[in-house]
C-alpha cells in the first residue's frame, strides 16, 4: 500500500456517500452537497494518477483498483440519477454495459497474456461521463439551459461509449487473432520437429540394425571350425 493506493480506496469507500447524499434530496443546498461531493471523488481520479507516477509508485494493484474505482462512481451516480428520474434508463444501461464489456475483453486478454490500453477515447468519456452527471444534478433545481446542456453530455457520453467500445473489440479482435495465429504456428512447428525427431530416431534404429546384422555376419558360426584330428 502506498499513497496512490490509498487514494484509489478512498474513492471506492465515497461511492456508498455519493449514493446517499444524491438520493436525499431533502437535504438543504442538496445540489450543492451532491456536486461537491462527486466531484471531489471523481478528482481523486487524477490525483491519484500524478501521485503514482510523480513519486514512481506505479503498482499492479493500482491498474486493478483505479479503474473499477472508476467505474463504480460513475454506475452508482448514474444509478441514482435514474431513481430520481434525471437520466433515462436506456443510456445509462449502454453506458454501464459498455463498463463490462471493456472489463470482460481486458480479462480475456491478461488469460492470453496481453494487455488492452486505454485509449483517448475511453479517457475523454471518463471526463464527459463526469461533466454529464454533475449537469444532470444541476439540472434538477434550475430549470433553464442546464437540463439542456446535461442532455446533450449525456448524449455525447452514449456516442463515446459506443465508439470506444468499438474500438476496444477492435484492438482485441486484432490481439487475439495475433495470438491464436501465433500459438498455431507454434504448434506446427513443435509438430514437425517432433516428426522430424521421431524420423531421425527411425533412421538411426535402422542404422544401427543394418551395423548389427553385418557385424553378427562377420562373426564364425559355433561349430562352423573343425577342431585338429588325432
Amino acid at each position: 500500500m502506498n499513497l496512490p493506493n490509498t487514494i484509489t480506496l478512498a474513492r471506492i469507500f465515497l461511492v456508498p456517500f455519493v449514493v446517499v447524499v444524491l438520493l436525499t434530496t431533502r437535504l438543504p443546498y442538496w445540489d450543492v452537497w451532491g456536486v461537491s461531493l462527486f466531484l471531489g471523488a471523481a478528482l481523486t481520479d487524477l490525483l491519484d494518477g500524478y501521485l503514482a507516477r510523480r513519486r514512481k509508485q506505479v503498482t499492479t494493484l493500482g491498474r486493478l483498483l483505479d479503474p473499477i474505482a472508476d467505474k463504480l462512481l460513475i454506475s452508482a451516480a448514474l444509478i441514482s440519477l435514474v431513481q430520481l428520474g434525471l437520466a433515462p434508463a436506456w443510456m445509462v444501461v449502454i453506458i454501464i454495459g459498455r463498463e463490462f464489456a471493456v472489463s470482460g475483453l481486458r480479462s480475456i486478454a491478461a488469460s492470453e497474456g496481453f494487455t488492452i490500453e486505454a485509449s483517448s477515447l475511453g479517457k475523454g468519456k471518463m471526463v464527459l461521463q463526469v461533466a454529464a452527471v454533475v449537469g444532470l444534478i444541476l439540472a434538477r433545481n434550475h430549470g433553464d439551459w442546464i437540463p439542456k446542456v446535461a442532455s446533450l453530455l449525456l448524449w455525447a457520453v452514449v456516442l463515446v461509449a459506443l465508439a470506444s467500445m468499438a474500438h476496444y473489440f477492435a484492438e482485441f479482435w486484432s490481439k487475439i487473432d495475433s495470438s491464436i495465429k501465433y500459438r498455431e504456428t507454434r504448434r506446427l512447428l513443435l509438430r514437425e520437429r517432433r516428426r522430424l525427431i521421431m524420423a531421425e530416431l527411425r533412421e538411426l534404429r535402422r542404422l544401427h540394425k543394418i551395423k548389427t546384422q553385418r557385424r553378427r555376419a562377420r562373426l564364425p558360426k559355433i561349430g562352423s571350425v573343425e577342431g585338429p584330428t588325432s
